[in-house]
């Protein structure tokens, strides 16, 4: 794949976000940070870290209703395709992830933040609240995966082809696999297809992060069908393993339509999570 065609799709989802959103190439030991700024400039601090693939663009449908009281920080991920780049120090494991977000944190001038994520970016945010609670008020963790349980195996099996020979083709049936018929914004999944192929990405995986010792309020949001996981056992363990949590399931979601595909619902109850 020609990387231009990944920068015209990153260019089109982009445009889907508010005029007045900010870039920000924020520097850190790891390299260049993109962020995508948006919100009242004295509004309470939200950090949003996407899923694999997805790049901090993939908030575009809910920036408008979280920015309206938050200053958003939608951030492309360290090792993942977008706009991040990777120099500087080398990244390894996962505690070089968390120092990339100390770092990052320093450099925006966030003492304290709200922090979500979705998927994978859900298992950084947990990880990260663990490593530095101080600056974590509230946790908003979206249908996320390595954090109370594993993957099923048959979606592991589905995504395979992809990650073994990623083509824009491959990308594209995972999802629409995945999404059961709910066909999420076209623009985000051309974005989502050529983010596979794109060439030098370093996604870090890790150990399940131990929740039970995030003490800040955590608030799970599953998705009713993800076929990543089975909703209702990690609803089970979530609320046994938080001594601070609230959990609901988004009826009809499914795992990748997160955090997107009908957004209001998702919205309305990180709005009311992260008063």
């Amino acid at each position: 794949m020609d990387l231009s065609a990944f920068d015209l799709a990153y260019d089109q989802l982009r445009a889907r976000w508010p005029e007045s959103t900010e870039e920000r190439d924020v520097t850190t030991p790891y390299g260049r940070t993109r962020v995508h700024v948006y919100g009242p400039a004295d509004g309470r601090p939200l950090v949003l870290l996407p899923g694999g693939s997805a790049t901090g663009l993939v908030w575009f449908a809910n920036a408008p209703a979280l920015g309206e009281r938050h200053r958003i920080h939608a951030v492309d991920l360290l090792g993942d395709a977008g706009r991040t780049e990777r120099s500087g120090r080398p990244l390894r494991n996962a505690d070089d992830l968390t120092a990339w977000l100390d770092a990052l944190l320093d450099e925006l001038g966030l003492d304290r933040t709200h922090l979500c994520g979705h998927s994978y970016g859900a298992w950084l945010a947990a990880r990260y609240a663990l490593h530095a609670p101080g600056r974590v008020d509230r946790l908003a963790l979206v249908d996320p995966t390595q954090v109370f349980a594993g993957f099923r195996p048959g979606y592991l099996l589905r995504a395979l082809p992809t990650l073994m020979r990623p083509s824009e083709a491959r990308a594209r049936a995972f999802l629409a696999w995945e999404t059961a018929g709910l066909h999420p914004d076209e623009t985000w999944q051309r974005l989502y297809a050529r983010a596979a192929t794109v060439p030098g990405r370093k996604l870090i995986a890790g150990r399940r992060p131990q929740v039970a010792g995030l003490r800040m309020p955590v608030l799970v949001l599953l998705a009713e069908h993800s076929r990543a996981h089975h909703a209702a056992t990690v609803a089970d363990r979530a609320r046994r393993a938080l001594s601070r949590g609230e959990v609901a399931v988004l009826t009809g979601a499914t795992h990748h339509s997160l955090p997107l595909t009908e957004p209001e619902r998702l919205n309305d109850r990180l709005t009311d999570f992260l008063h």
